[in-house]
């Protein structure tokens, strides 16, 4: 059985550096962001998120554990988001270890967070995922996650000649 548990001080100083890794290496694999100052970035934006750790109002950061063993095999992370009128949670970060993975334990997780959320009076829950983790798109189409829309892009590389033929126009 899989359940979530406050995540701890030092679990969180653990996390916290290899979220953000993990979520800079993301970027560069999607092709979002250069390789050149990717973590710096990423540190910067869970400082903005994160500025006072797990004491941040409104963020719920919690241990992924399996009550089987007592281990803890991942973790997750959602904020309420309040825009306007529209409050909802937002997933900010799941993550299993990758000797647990292909075990539910994320699917279970995921269960486990809607009750939280509706405890909370919110009735909707968002999350971004990268284009290049079909595996995170089944699982969370499999919980009923609908996409509301699509980034996409597509690389040019300049040709010298036609950056200086667009600078003389």
């Amino acid at each position: 059985m899989t359940v979530l548990a406050p995540m701890g001080a030092a679990f969180y100083a653990r996390w916290r550096e290899t979220a953000a890794a993990d979520y800079a290496h993301d970027n560069i694999a999607a092709g979002r962001w250069p390789a050149e100052g990717a973590l710096e970035r990423s540190r910067r934006e869970f400082d903005e998120l994160l500025p006072q750790g797990l004491a941040t109002p409104d963020n719920f950061l919690f241990e992924i554990r399996d009550t089987e063993g007592g281990a803890t095999v991942g973790s997750i992370w959602f904020a309420i988001v309040e825009r306007g009128s529209d409050r909802h949670a937002y997933v900010y970060d799941v993550a299993v270890d990758p000797a647990q993975r292909r075990r539910g334990h994320a699917l279970r997780a995921f269960e486990a967070l809607e009750p939280r959320v509706r405890a909370l009076g919110v009735s909707r829950i968002g999350l971004h995922v990268f284009g290049n983790n079909p595996g995170a798109q089944a699982l969370y189409q499999r919980l009923g996650y609908g996409v509301t829309g699509i980034n996409m892009v597509k690389q040019l590389e300049p040709q010298a000649e036609a950056r200086e033929t667009f600078r003389s126009h």
